[in-house]
């Protein structure tokens, strides 16, 4: 046998997987770096491109390819899903925001408005509480749109107030029903009544009846999470607490609200007599809808956000990054 023959003898052979592993990353770098189409790729290697796809696939499943996502300054997926994990939520959106609430409040509004414009549908029936600044700070985000996302838009809470700022609550329903394309039912009543007898006597207005029978029909509730002490636009709303009964709730263990529902530290509703004057949804009927959006930040609202988190009460949270944070921190395991 000759040298050369030899030399051909003993040169090591690639074996059929060494020879896969090759090829996947030639097309990998072809694809990923050099830019080429899939169609390129088997052109210029004389394969399928079918078998281009599969080892594309395959390069990924064996780590030739690794994905690496590099998410841009002020957006927080991390701290989202680890929201979604601690609470069980369907979805978080952490916003970049700091300061006060009046500095907050818009940056939410505007966090809102861009998950509502993506994720709303057709034939929604939406519930709305009426005296929030970040639901109002949404709706007056929100661009007008063409296609109808809403069917009907629902208060949750009674929308009368001081007539210096009625036109508030007004201007949320109206905005929200122009912004989606819903037709606007509006509660007109107080939201708090100085006692059980008035309520049981306005509870069988016909109007009234035709509100509340649509709240078991809701797709999705939007809402504010009141702290025990009430917000600016609250207070001048004529609907809030006086300071004797925000007393007897702190009391009783009360540390925020949604829709006048006042739940304790560990989210569990807190029943007073505050529940048969108030016209609005029911706690019940608020937790029993599929999807409740909440739209809260600023440390004033950080014990009413974990207990509303804790107690299931809302499954959607647009926050900001230190309320978040906070939440994560404040509800972490205790090491043993």
């Amino acid at each position: 046998m000759t040298r050369e023959a030899l030399g051909r003898a003993a040169a090591p052979r690639l074996s059929h997987a060494d020879d896969q592993l090759r090829l996947m990353a030639k097309i990998a770098r072809m694809y990923h770096e050099r830019g080429l189409r899939q169609t390129q790729i088997a052109e210029e290697l004389h394969v399928s491109q079918a078998r281009v796809s599969r080892l594309l696939k395959r390069a990924g499943e064996v780590g030739i390819v690794r994905t690496i996502v590099a998410p841009p300054t002020g957006v927080y997926p991390d701290v989202e899903e680890a929201l979604e994990r601690r609470f069980g939520m369907a979805e978080a959106v952490v916003v970049d925001a700091a300061g006060s609430d009046e500095t907050v409040t818009p940056v939410l509004g505007a966090a809102a408005a861009a998950y509502l414009e993506t994720t709303l549908g057709g034939s929604e029936v939406v519930g709305i509480s009426s005296w929030s600044a970040t639901l109002l700070a949404a709706v007056e985000a929100m661009r007008p749109t063409r296609t109808r996302l809403v069917s009907t838009a629902v208060q949750l809470v009674g929308g009368i107030g001081d007539p210096r700022v009625q036109m508030q609550a007004n201007r949320l329903m109206a905005a929200f029903a122009q912004d989606t394309g819903a037709d606007p039912v509006f509660l007109s009543a107080p939201g708090l009544l100085g006692s059980a007898a008035a309520r049981r006597t306005l509870m069988r207005d016909p109007t009234l009846q035709t509100v509340m029978e649509l709240w078991p029909r809701l797709s999705m509730v939007l809402v504010g999470i009141g702290s025990l002490e009430p917000s600016p636009l609250l207070r001048e709303s004529g609907n809030a607490l006086p300071e004797a009964e925000q007393e007897l709730l702190r009391r009783a263990g009360a540390v925020g609200d949604i829709c006048h529902r006042f739940f304790d530290a560990e989210g569990r509703h807190v029943v007073s007599d505050i529940d048969d004057r108030i016209i609005g949804i029911s706690a019940e009927q608020l937790r029993a809808v599929g999807r409740r959006v909440a739209v809260a930040g600023g440390s004033r609202k950080h014990a009413a956000l974990l207990a509303a988190l804790q107690g299931g009460w809302v499954n959607v949270l647009i926050t900001d990054v230190e309320s978040a944070e906070h939440l994560l921190a404040a509800s972490a395991p205790t090491p043993p």
